[in-house]
């Protein structure tokens, strides 16, 4: 009987999303007989879309391999990988994976969409909290040793109850849902944009031409949560900035591509916008010495919304769910349209 082989090279640098030692017999115990599953035991980079290289034994075992699965895609990888029928990466953005070996092989793509949905939208509501309740200004008066409860008391005090908010999202899938679930436990109206027909339970669906521009208008809170394509790619320019209402906060927690950095740095400098709370970037890591480590009303994190102990323990779920379903000849879950990009 020939064996169908699974190489999985998900062993991540971070110890905070280090496999767990059982994952290979777990995989195992979800296929039928005649399968077999290889863990690799290289160090894997799971930042961002993933690797941009693949090691020398993923290459290795990918020559008789029928699914690997890893953080990211690289050509080389499908390369090698001339048996290759599914690749499953990681991470939830595949812009890296996208190459060109990639759109001309009849190989189905997933991704971890939703995976890393939990964590991200706590710490969008974070990010709102801590504006909402001008926790900024709290800190800065703090830093310098200041009762600061001045800039609270005037008639135009930058303090909200989230529950009498608009939040606007940007990109209503797996993490936009969570965030919009989170945001409406708290009152908050939520509206969205997104490119699926499918309402969602408790958002008004903005459509149609000039739907952005009527969300930027209306929202306290911008949220992008959109993978970053063509469409969506500088999304978030001077001209759609300028829409935003002066006391709204942009949160970007899906890539720096989408957000002209220089053109919000020049609104928040300008006192255009409330603030701005971004975990991602053009450029990772933010270079030393980039402006927006000094624009007043931003807040930095290091592109680390979606850390959390619970990842394999979703991410263990929807493999094991597919590798059931493959060898049952069923549709995959996640399945990525490589021509849009999502």
């Amino acid at each position: 009987m020939t064996v169908r082989r699974v190489v999985v090279d998900l062993g991540d640098r971070r110890p905070i999303f280090a496999p767990p030692a059982d994952l290979g017999p777990r995989l195992e115990a979800a296929l039928p007989d005649g399968w077999e599953v290889t863990v690799t035991e290289a160090p894997a980079d799971g930042t961002g879309d993933g690797a941009v290289a693949a090691s020398e034994a993923a290459l290795r075992l990918v020559r008789d391999a029928e699914v690997y699965m890893g953080f990211g895609i690289p050509a080389e990888l499908l390369r090698a990988g001339e048996r290759l029928r599914w690749v499953h990466s990681g991470a939830a953005g595949v812009g890296g994976s996208l190459t060109p070996e990639m759109l001309a092989r009849d190989v189905v793509l997933t991704n971890s969409a939703g995976i890393h949905g939990p964590p991200v939208a706590e710490t969008v509501l974070a990010f709102l909290l801590h504006f909402a309740r001008g926790l900024d200004h709290a800190l800065a008066a703090q830093r310098e040793g200041r009762w600061g409860r001045s800039v609270f008391e005037p008639a135009d005090a930058p303090v909200r109850e989230l529950g009498r908010s608009t939040v606007g999202i940007v990109g209503l899938g797996g993490i936009g849902r969570e965030v919009a679930t989170r945001a409406r436990s708290f009152g908050a109206t939520v509206i969205g944009t997104r490119r699926r027909p499918e309402p969602v339970d408790g958002v008004e669906v903005l459509r149609g031409d000039g739907a952005l521009e009527r969300l930027l208008e209306r929202s306290h809170y911008v949220v992008l949560s959109a993978p970053e394509t063509g469409a969506t790619r500088g999304l978030m320019d001077a001209a759609a900035l300028a829409r935003m209402r002066p006391d709204a906060v942009l949160v970007n927690v899906a890539r720096g591509g989408l957000v002209d950095e220089d053109a919000l740095a020049d609104a928040l400098e300008q006192g255009r916008l409330r603030g701005a709370a971004l975990d991602v970037f053009s450029t990772e890591p933010l270079p030393e010495g980039h402006r927006l480590w000094k624009t007043p009303g931003v807040l930095i994190t290091p592109h680390i919304s979606a850390y959390t102990h619970a990842f394999w323990e979703r991410e263990t779920a929807l493999i094991e769910e597919n590798l059931r379903r493959w060898a049952d000849g069923r549709p995959l879950l996640n399945v990525v349209d490589k021509r849009s990009g999502y």
